[in-house]
This record gives C-alpha cells, sequence and structure tokens, in this order.
C-alpha cells in the first residue's frame, strides 16, 4: 500500500512523457507545411466533440488535486459545490460571447483582436500585457503543481519532472503550434476522463468511511468562508477566463455557433462532475481517518491514496501527467499565438516568437520551484481580471458606444488602487493594504478582508472608469470650444464595412489581424 518503488515511479511517469513527445512530434512532422496562420490558430476548424474534450483538457491541471481538495477540508461540501459550479459554468461564456465577437471581429482568433478593433492600440496592448502576464502565473502554477504531485505521489525530485515536461511540450507546440495542442489535448481530455473514472471507483471500493467521523466532522455545515465564496469565485473564475487565450483560441476554432455550444456544454458537465470528484476526496479524507480537519487540506488527496493499493497510485501518478501536460501545452501555444498577435501584429517571423517562448521557460521554471502556494498565484490574476474585465466588456454593447480605450485603461487600473485603499480602511495599515492586492492572506482568513477585495475591484474598476469618462468628455468639449469645432465626442462611430465571415472562412485567406483600430481617447 501507498508509493511505488522508485523503478516503478520512474518508469511511469518517465514513460507517459515519451509517449506525449512521439505522439506530439509525430502529428508535428505531418503538419510541417502549415502556414503562419495555421500555425496560431485554426479559425472555424473544429466540431464540437474534439472542442469538448479541449476544453476538457485546458480547463483542469494537475493542481486541481490540491486545491479542490484543500477547499474541500475548509468549507465543507459547501467549498467543494460552490468551487465546482463556479469553475465549470463560466465556461458557457465562451459560447455566449465568442459568436458575437468573431461576428464583429471575424479576423481575431483572440479577444485582444477585438479590442484593438474596438478600443484601439493602447488598449489592445494593456489586455496582451495582462493576457501574457496571466499565462505566465498559470504555466508557473502548473509546473509548482505537477512538481508537487510527483514528489507527494512517489517521493521523486519533483526538477527533472518539472524540466522534462518543459522540454516535451516545448518541443512539440514549437513544431506544430496550435493544431499540435488541440490534437495531443483530444486524445488527453480522453485518457483524463478515463483514468478518473478508473480512480473514482477504486477509491469508492477501497476507502473505508468511519460514520461517527462524518458528524465530528461538520464538513456537511454550511461556514462562513463558504458564504463568502459563493459570491468570490464566481468572479475570480468568470472574468479571470476571459484572460486565457487558450480558450479564445478553442472558441474562435468552432466550425458553427452550434458546435461551440454542444461542445462547451459537454465540457461544462464533464468538468463539474471531475472537480466535485476530486473536491470531494477532501471529506473523504477526513471521513475515512486519513486525516484531521485540523491538517493542511492541500495533501488530503495524498493522504487518501496512502490507503490504497500501489497500482492506484499508478494510475493517479499517469492521470496527474496527462492532466499537467494537456494545460501546459495549451498554454504554451496560447502564448505563442498572444505574443505573436499582440506585441508584433503576426509580422515576426514565428521562429523568433518560439524561441521567446522557450526562453520564458526558464523563469517559469524557477519561480514554480518557490511557489508557496498555488491557489495564490491564481489569485494574483484573479484580482486583476476582476478589475478589468468588467469595463472591457461594456464595449461589446452597442449602448455604450460613446465607451472608449481610456476608460477601460483607467478603470482597470483604478480597480487595482481600489483594492489597496479598501484594504488599508478595513486592516488600518497601507501595508496590509498593499499585501491584500495579492492576497497574501488567501482566501480561507475568516474575516472580510478577501471578500471586499473582490467586490472592490469590479466596482471601483467601473467607478474609475465612468470618472475617466467625464474627464475625456469634459476634455474634449473644452478643445471643441477653443478649436471652434463640433463637439462630436458622443456621435456614434462611423460604421465601417465588414468582410463576410463565411467568405472569409471558404477563402483561405491568413486574415490574422483586423485592419480597423479603434479609438482610444
Amino acid at each position: 500500500m501507498g508509493q511505488p518503488s522508485f523503478e516503478a515511479s520512474n518508469a511511469v511517469v518517465y514513460v507517459t512523457y515519451g509517449a506525449f513527445l512521439l505522439l506530439g512530434t509525430g502529428l508535428a512532422w505531418k503538419m510541417r507545411n502549415q502556414s503562419k496562420a495555421e500555425f496560431l490558430a485554426g479559425n472555424r476548424t473544429q466540431t464540437a466533440f474534439p472542442l469538448a474534450l479541449n476544453f476538457i483538457a485546458a480547463a483542469m491541471g494537475s493542481g486541481i488535486l490540491f486545491s479542490y481538495p484543500q477547499l474541500g477540508v475548509l468549507a465543507g461540501l459547501q467549498g467543494v459545490l460552490v468551487y465546482a459550479i463556479s469553475s465549470a459554468c463560466p465556461l458557457l461564456i465562451f459560447a455566449a460571447l465568442a459568436p458575437i465577437i468573431r461576428r464583429k471581429c471575424p479576423e481575431g482568433f483572440v479577444l485582444t483582436e477585438w479590442t484593438r478593433q474596438r478600443y484601439g492600440a493602447v488598449t489592445a496592448l494593456y489586455l496582451g500585457a495582462l493576457t501574457l502576464l496571466t499565462l505566465f502565473l498559470y504555466m508557473v502554477a502548473e509546473l509548482s503543481a505537477i512538481g508537487q504531485v510527483i514528489e507527494a505521489l512517489t517521493g521523486l525530485d519533483g526538477l527533472p519532472v518539472v524540466i522534462v515536461e518543459c522540454i516535451v511540450t516545448t518541443v512539440y507546440t514549437s513544431l506544430g503550434g496550435f493544431k499540435i495542442s488541440f490534437m495531443t489535448d483530444n486524445i488527453q481530455g480522453a485518457m483524463i476522463c478515463c483514468l478518473i473514472i478508473i480512480a473514482t471507483i477504486t477509491i469508492g471500493a477501497k476507502t473505508e468511511i468511519k460514520p461517527e467521523l462524518i458528524a465530528d466532522s461538520g464538513l456537511l455545515n454550511s461556514s462562513l468562508v463558504g458564504w463568502q465564496l459563493i459570491y468570490i469565485l464566481p468572479v475570480a473564475i468568470l472574468t479571470n477566463d476571459f484572460f486565457l487565450a487558450n480558450y479564445w483560441l478553442r472558441a474562435f476554432a468552432s466550425k458553427t455557433d452550434k458546435d461551440l455550444w454542444i461542445g462547451v456544454s459537454v465540457a461544462m458537465v464533464v468538468i463539474l462532475i471531475v472537480l466535485t470528484l476530486v473536491g470531494c476526496t477532501g471529506l473523504i479524507a477526513v471521513w475515512s481517518g486519513a486525516m484531521s480537519p485540523d491538517e493542511d487540506g492541500s495533501v488530503a488527496f495524498f493522504l487518501l491514496l496512502e490507503q490504497l493499493p500501489n497500482w492506484v497510485v499508478g494510475i493517479v501518478i499517469v492521470m496527474a501527467v496527462c492532466l499537467s501536460t494537456a494545460a501546459f501545452d495549451s498554454l504554451q501555444s496560447a502564448m505563442v499565438s498572444s505574443a505573436s498577435n499582440d506585441i508584433f501584429r503576426n509580422r515576426l517571423n514565428i521562429w523568433w516568437i518560439r524561441g521567446a517562448v522557450v526562453l520564458v521557460i526558464f523563469p517559469v521554471v524557477v519561480l514554480a520551484l518557490k511557489a508557496p502556494s498555488i491557489l495564490q498565484i491564481y489569485l494574483i490574476s484573479d484580482l486583476l481580471s476582476a478589475a478589468t474585465i468588467p469595463v472591457l466588456m461594456l464595449g461589446l454593447s452597442e449602448r455604450f458606444y460613446w465607451w472608449r480605450g481610456f476608460e477601460v485603461l483607467i478603470g482597470g487600473l483604478g480597480g487595482i488602487l481600489t483594492v489597496f485603499i479598501f484594504g488599508t480602511i478595513y486592516y488600518g495599515d497601507a501595508q496590509l493594504g498593499g499585501e491584500l492586492i495579492l492576497l497574501e492572506q488567501g482566501l480561507y482568513t475568516g474575516d472580510w478582508g478577501a471578500f471586499g477585495a473582490f467586490v472592490a475591484a469590479p466596482v471601483g474598476g467601473l467607478l474609475w472608469g465612468f470618472g475617466a469618462l467625464a474627464l475625456r468628455l469634459a476634455v474634449q468639449y473644452v478643445m471643441s470650444r477653443v478649436r471652434g469645432t463640433r463637439f462630436d465626442a458622443l456621435d456614434h462611430p462611423a460604421i465601417e464595412p465588414s468582410e463576410d465571415i463565411d467568405a472569409l472562412a471558404d477563402s483561405g485567406e491568413e486574415a490574422t489581424t483586423s485592419k480597423v483600430t479603434g479609438k482610444f481617447f
């Protein structure tokens, strides 16, 4: 019972990575003659089932084995259900918004392309920077998670595993781009579903729950943290999903809007079930006596596995490697596509972009080995998105035609400043107010600091945005009076002739950037 032997652990881990390397490079060789547009994106090429598998693979990294059981121990069944629903349901936003954005910006494949067309180059660069930062943080979190998972399951040093994963995914994503990531995610997504089923049945059959511990644990009761998370997690995860270019690439890859709706809906249901099952392992670990409710909940899953046969641990190791590889190669290909589009407007030779992504791997590995908390890495990005996305998405409505990039930029930055102001007032200390921006105390402090931060970020962002709007209109009004020209800041914008989206899809043209640039000020 417990850990497999040193030899068996090495064999399982590195044979799995070797199989993915052969699979990825083999597929990349077959598609070695693809164009730059095909390398960066796959607009209107995929049907519902492959989309579903891809969203499943991209949405669940190995970090779920830490964060969901941890929340189960801290906030009980209420926390598990809230976290699972909050993680799965926001995927529907891509099915709802991607068709709208695709009609407005048919040549785009990431959110920043529409942002450039709607708000101008400055706002697009701002969103592009936040997107790349989010992808970078998620890469750090994923490598940190897989290193810790392998150490917990096998006792092996996590550093060689992290390095091997980086080499494997970098090789095949550099050669094949988005399409390789998409194809490997299909296989990895199917494998994840099968392995989850096997692991769930085995844990259910082999684990002995002690009924007397269920009532004593209090994990079926509601809690303050559980109620706070009903607001915090939907806001944090929904807004942060907008920064994840790997999701947008897959949404725009759908052949039709119907394929997108079906694919995302299937993925949402599967992800909801899987995350609920993984989160419940925290409850089961307590109820089986594997740990007490006062212990560190992040290791609940692994303490539970210590009571199970070695072959079950072997299956979980393969599942963890699949989860991590699928998530990491999606992030890498998204970073290539985002950097090429957002910074270099797809004019730079793709090999330079590939080289830059390889260089980024080094600081990612270094930070991954030092990262104390996987959840905290996500939270930093969540707070940035909570401040920025509400003011950004106002421009998707035609009623807000007068909303410009200046308001988005000031609103996003102002939202973060509002978090600092709130924290300083709430704690009575400017240093603690600054620490609240990084959520250094996490979500589970038992006070209202984290909750207040996630209220302050979007509300403050909108208030700063409307304040910026008033300032801009005042400046433009004064300038029009000084120059003797008509005040036209509230005029409807001229309608630009747009290419028919289906004609663009059928033409085979490599249109990857918009020719229209919106107004910043």
